[in-house]
């Protein structure tokens, strides 16, 4: 069966390659129309009115080339990641439109953007276009063995398909009509067995111009790492808040009372013993209630199944008292280490208390292997979908809690379902590490 959907999967990709090059070319023409809009804003910065023209030009044109960037990743498997420079932000004022223009103009991106849309129309017209092209020349071929070739004889016409002289005489000629809608079929067949080709080069080629610079991959990379460090910093504020919390109103509260019933209690004993044998039970359940509340906090810092058996287990005990039971599926030679197991255990824990909230569904399936230096996690439920990462539920803190890591969340939640939520964690994996106390 995966042999067949292989061959379905080459075959689709052979007959739509021609057009989605095609799509590719005809997108360098706004892109073209964009580049000269730019040079004339650039030719007036002299005169005050560019600084004004070009920011919002330049914003556009990268605008289009993300489309570009967005098309080759999809058809050719070539990732391109934005090259911009984090800009300063926007202050008002002239200077403010000095500094944001001078800004863009100074990322060595936007230099290779305007090579790209220069460039792009002959390139492409060589790579992307030119399947395109064989097949619709085919089908001209096809046409000319037809009825096209009589209409243009029948009024003095003429004209040469590849080596085929289409003029007078031409419609009695049985022979070269077939040799004609032959050649025909087998430029449309070239046309398709060299588009998956062709394209792939023209992804090369996005890819060359259209990447980042290693400046820029170093600049987008602090940029990331500071928003990631704020982040977590930001997280672990909020967490020590919720503990000390947490121990105000729950444990201490209740510690203090003991201390204030054992102080009745201590005078109680010889005036009123019956009296004092009933706040002695009401303490031990007040203190029953403390230690249940101090384990609770102690399983939302860091869960102790998970410190002993690592994550696939901690999974499985979180699934055993979820109200949908889900399915469990790990294969984990080894342990992350323990920042990583955490981080991914309370986004999956999140991930579940959004299942039973938000979704509606009946079940609930979890995936965990490791593959090619990467954790990857699996959620799916059979919901009602329609989930987003800025829906308000939560998806977006687990984005940023497992982005400290330079992990990855994507979420595919069409309306009627299913919603599938998957973590990419970059890891190495250490021996399993099990506790036998």
């Amino acid at each position: 069966m995966s042999t067949e959907l292989a061959e379905e999967t080459r075959l689709d990709s052979h007959v739509r390659a021609p057009w989605r090059g095609a799509r590719l070319w005809l997108l360098s023409w706004p892109a073209m129309l964009l580049s000269c809009a730019l040079l004339s804003a650039l030719s007036m910065i002299g005169l005050g009115v560019g600084i004004l023209l070009v920011p919002p030009i330049l914003i556009a044109m990268r605008g289009l080339l993300d489309v570009y960037r967005d098309w080759i990743g999809r058809w050719t498997g070539q990732r391109i990641e934005r090259p911009y420079l984090p800009g300063p932000e926007f202050e008002p004022g002239l200077n403010g439109h000095v500094k944001r223009c001078m800004a863009l103009l100074s990322d060595p991106a936007s230099w290779r953007d305007l090579m790209w849309v220069f460039a792009d129309p002959v390139v492409s017209v060589f790579t992307a276009l030119l399947p395109a092209f064989l097949v619709l020349y085919g089908v001209w071929g096809l046409l000319l063995g037809g009825f096209a070739g009589d209409l243009i004889t029948s009024y003095g016409g003429n004209v040469w398909y590849g080596w085929i002289h289409v003029t007078k005489g031409y419609g009695a000629d049985t022979g070269t009509r077939v040799e004609t809608a032959l050649l025909g079929v087998a430029f449309i067949a070239l046309g398709h067995l060299t588009g998956p080709k062709l394209l792939a080069v023209y992804g090369r080629w996005g890819r060359l111009l259209l990447g980042p610079t290693e400046r820029s991959r170093l600049a987008l990379r602090v940029q990331h790492l500071t928003e990631t460090r704020t982040d977590a910093v930001d997280t672990s504020a909020a967490e020590l808040r919720r503990i000390e919390r947490d121990l105000h109103d729950g444990a201490q509260a209740r510690l203090v009372a003991m201390g204030m019933s054992l102080g009745a209690i201590e005078h109680l004993l010889d005036r009123d013993p019956e009296k004092a044998r009933l706040l002695l039970a009401q303490t031990r359940e007040s203190s029953a209630k403390a230690l249940h509340e101090l384990r609770d906090l102690v399983r939302g810092i860091h869960p102790p199944v998970l410190a002993d058996r690592g994550l696939g287990d901690a999974v499985r005990a979180l699934a055993l008292d979820h109200p949908l039971r889900p399915e469990v599926q790990v294969d984990l030679p080894g342990r992350p280490d323990a920042p990583v197991e955490s981080a991914a255990y309370f986004a999956v824990s999140e991930i579940l208390t959004n299942a039973a909230k938000h979704s509606g569904a009946d079940r609930v399936w979890i995936d965990m292997r490791h593959d090619a230096g990467m954790l990857r996690i699996t959620v799916t439920d059979d919901g009602r979908g329609g989930a987003t990462l800025g829906g308000g539920t939560g998806l977006r803190g687990i984005e940023r809690r497992i982005g400290t890591f330079d992990g990855v969340l994507a979420l595919t939640s069409p309306p009627g379902g299913p919603t599938i939520v998957t973590l990419e964690l970059p890891c190495a994996l250490s021996s399993p590490k099990i506790s036998h106390s």
